[in-house]
């Protein structure tokens, strides 16, 4: 045995960051889809073995309940900030399709929304904890809406709704930004003519 492998094995075994990881995560997850990422997967782009993975997230759902709540922090369409009272109630659900568009389509190697794309997966806790993000969202814009436009609340929150897991999928699917604007755009010209300003 030589110097540097006993050097190697002395001293405490190395530390990881649990928030770098779920970052780290995230990108596996976003890229592939929940289903398609092992934990063997997570723990070698982690550079951790199994039971420190184990020990840190409990299991690959309770890393991916961890991740999607990093996703809703800081790459999610920021609902508070466009949704203002003091934008007309089209503008503002055109300029989230709008925003939606470009953020699902800024990596082509990872197109679409995390959330909405785990909404699809296999895992009964991964997909619940997905779902509940989406409906946050949804009932955040029919709240949005029923302000001051009650009596369509319901059918423009769905109409956006749908617009954006389409704009989700076919991003997925390899569109590029110009053709996810048009269809957004699109759409906020539908949304102009039923919520007058």
């Amino acid at each position: 045995m030589n110097d540097t492998n006993k050097s190697r094995s002395r001293g405490r075994p190395r530390r990881f960051d649990p928030d770098a990881a779920v970052a780290t995560a995230q990108k596996l997850f976003h890229a592939r889809g929940y289903d398609a990422v092992s934990v063997a997967d997570v723990t070698d782009a982690l550079g951790i073995n199994p039971p420190s993975f184990y020990a840190a997230f409990g299991s690959k759902a309770g890393l991916y309940r961890r991740v999607l709540d990093h996703w809703t922090a800081t790459e999610a369409v920021p609902l508070g900030d466009i949704l203002r009272p003091d934008v007309p109630v089209a503008d503002a659900l055109a300029a989230v399709l709008e925003d939606a568009a470009r953020r699902y389509a800024s990596d082509p190697a990872a197109g679409g929304c995390l959330v909405l794309e785990g909404t699809r997966c296999n895992d009964d806790g991964a997909r619940a904890a997905a779902h509940r993000l989406n409906r946050d969202a949804e009932a955040f814009i029919r709240d949005y809406v029923a302000a001051r436009h009650p009596e369509v609340a319901d059918e423009a929150a769905d109409f956006v709704s749908m617009t954006m897991s389409g704009l989700s999928a076919k991003a997925r699917g390899g569109y590029g930004l110009p053709r996810l604007l048009a269809s957004a755009r699109l759409a906020g010209g539908a949304l102009a003519r039923i919520l007058p300003a």
